[in-house]
């Protein structure tokens, strides 16, 4: 098997190293991309495919399409230091909303459980975080999820109101601020492990609460020590490689 390129030295294609049409990527890069809410993942790595002509592209943690922010894509034999990238710590700003949780803990569907919020403050919060979700926690990965069962995502079984055992995971929280507290709405930012699952994070925090809460709003701001403040937009990198109007288009993909 072929060794993987050192981060050090896989070109890294950002708004500080902006990538060119006529480079061969299939030699191995990573582009920093600011994923656009509504697109998939995969869809991210359909337009990229576009854009360099390379179809072996790997991406470094996927996104739900509500969520927006990081997206990191590893093209041609940089696809084989794409682990570098998933391992890394990740950052988040969360927004959630108390007082109803949905069946995909976010807002993606329709609420099915209201409680009062009431008797939320800021400072209970803050306590609550500290003491249930600092350091190493367990999660139980949410049903609309693409973890599979039996080969079968996850999601598709959930969309047909089915509900399978999933295995707990350890997951490490290792920072959160409230970043904005104007009840029912809460900012909150994140610093956490590879496999943590936030929309979980929210619905679990309501729970200790005692109250109902889901996810309305996710953007990942940071991969390690990648930012991203410095990736490129969709609309740059049509710019860049003479792409017309693809985001437009992207409901087709």
């Amino acid at each position: 098997m072929a060794k993987a390129i050192p981060l050090e030295e896989l070109p890294i294609f950002s708004k500080k190293n902006l990538p060119h049409p006529d480079i061969d990527y299939k030699k191995g890069a990573a582009f920093l991309i600011d994923k656009p809410k509504g697109w998939s993942s995969f869809q991210v790595v359909k337009f990229l495919r576009k854009c360099t002509d390379i179809r072996k592209i790997g991406h470094a943690g996927t996104l739900d399409p509500m969520a927006t922010g990081l997206l990191i894509l590893c093209v041609g034999k940089g696809t084989r230091t794409v682990s570098a990238f998933q391992d890394a710590d990740k950052e988040y700003k969360a927004e959630i909303v108390f007082g109803s949780s949905t069946p995909s803990l976010d807002a993606e569907t329709i609420p099915n459980r209201r409680a009062s919020f009431n008797h939320l403050t800021q400072k209970k919060i803050e306590e609550t975080l500290e003491e249930h979700f600092s350091g190493l926690i367990v999660q139980i990965p949410p049903m609309y999820s693409a973890l599979k069962h039996k080969g079968q995502p996850l999601y598709e079984l959930a969309r047909k109101g089915k509900e399978v055992k999933r295995k707990p995971r350890q997951v490490i929280i290792e920072q959160t601020k409230i970043l904005e507290c104007n009840f029912p709405h809460l900012e909150l930012y994140v610093k956490c492990s590879k496999g943590t699952y936030i929309r979980t994070l929210a619905d679990d925090l309501a729970i200790e609460l005692e109250t109902a809460g889901h996810l309305v709003g996710l953007k990942r701001t940071a991969i390690g020590d990648f930012k991203n403040s410095d990736a490129l937009r969709v609309p740059e990198l049509e710019n860049i490689f003479s792409i017309n109007n693809y985001a437009s288009q992207i409901e087709t993909l």
